[in-house]
């Protein structure tokens, strides 16, 4: 990848949100730009490897971190705990990214990439501004979430009873104890390609200061509230954007049923599940990333093909 411009803009609240922009590739020819959305405790370096395979297709790519994250502002005295009070803090910071930094930047049709948190953000944004991109693909939407052992019912209620209880900036029940730079290989669940692995935390060795370990129950709270509303019947009646939604079959963060269900119901949709594939499918081996790029290319030939 090569050096990315870098600049901070101020969010809808003021917070302080790290954004990047790289040109297209010397030889390729140019054919839009793309909007790349992270995912939960993402950075921007993580996606070097991405950035460069949409700018050899063509692409200007313009991304940030998301607040609490990265290198945007973190939103409470522990820099490791992510947090935030209202998906809509999100919803403004989207909105502030795309009018200060995507926008300038527009001269031809806009798509969007988005993994996981990032997908949910941005599925929220096309309900109510259906053309704020050409089309968008969506990896591992968070359409809903693991809740590793307790029911769906049982965890919403626990996160609950935290809030009320005051502890709303506490760490959710051992998220303080999973650190991105000793987790081994083995007990990480998110990809299994070892090298791709190995190489967020060699990033993350050289830069600690983009490192998170995980969600306070306020995050948990709000992404529970956000969940629930985008699964309520007729969420999708006004989401018109044309989306390829990739499922990783093997998804242990992510309901990949829950996804495929929703995309199933929207009217301009499709999905694919990959095989094999773990919740990082943008980080996963070369053959899932090859089925990957492949569906990915047909798509935005066919959606840039088609009218304005």
């Amino acid at each position: 990848m090569d050096a990315l411009s870098t600049r901070v803009i101020l969010g809808g609240d003021g917070c302080r949100l790290r954004t990047a922009v790289c040109g297209v590739a010397p030889a390729a020819r140019p054919r839009g730009l793309c909007i790349l959305l992270q995912g939960l405790s993402e950075f921007i370096e993580k996606y070097s490897e991405v950035i460069d395979e949409l700018r050899g297709r063509g692409f200007v790519v313009a991304t940030f971190d998301w607040r609490s994250q990265g290198g945007s502002q973190r939103c409470l005295a522990d820099p490791c705990k992510i947090h935030v009070e209202d998906f809509a803090q999100y919803d403004a910071d989207l909105a502030a990214f795309m009018e200060q930094v995507v926008e300038p930047l527009a001269e031809g049709p806009i798509i969007a990439l988005a993994h996981s948190m990032g997908g949910h953000i941005l599925l929220r944004a096309l309900k109510s501004r259906p053309t704020l991109v050409r089309a968008a693909v969506l990896s591992a939407p968070m359409i809903s979430m693991q809740t590793d052992g307790y029911s769906p019912r049982l965890a919403r209620s626990i996160c609950k009873l935290q809030t009320l209880l005051g502890h709303r900036e506490d760490w959710v029940w051992g998220a303080d104890n999973i650190d991105p730079l000793t987790m081994s290989f083995d007990a990480q669940r998110v990809t299994r390609d070892p090298q791709r692995f190995a190489r967020t935390q060699a990033l993350l060795r050289a830069a600690p200061e983009l490192r998170t370990k995980g969600p306070s129950w306020g995050w948990l709270d709000a992404s529970f509230r956000s969940i629930s509303r985008m699964r309520q019947d007729g969420f999708g009646r006004t989401l018109t954007t044309p989306l390829l939604t990739f499922g990783a079959q093997s998804d242990r963060v992510v309901v990949s049923a829950d996804c495929r269900t929703l995309m199933q119901g929207l009217p301009n949709a499709r999905y694919v599940a990959l095989s094999d594939a773990e919740h990082e499918i943008l980080m996963e081996r070369d053959s899932i990333r090859a089925e990957f790029w492949a569906a990915f290319d047909a798509f935005v030939a066919e959606q840039l093909s088609g009218p304005q």
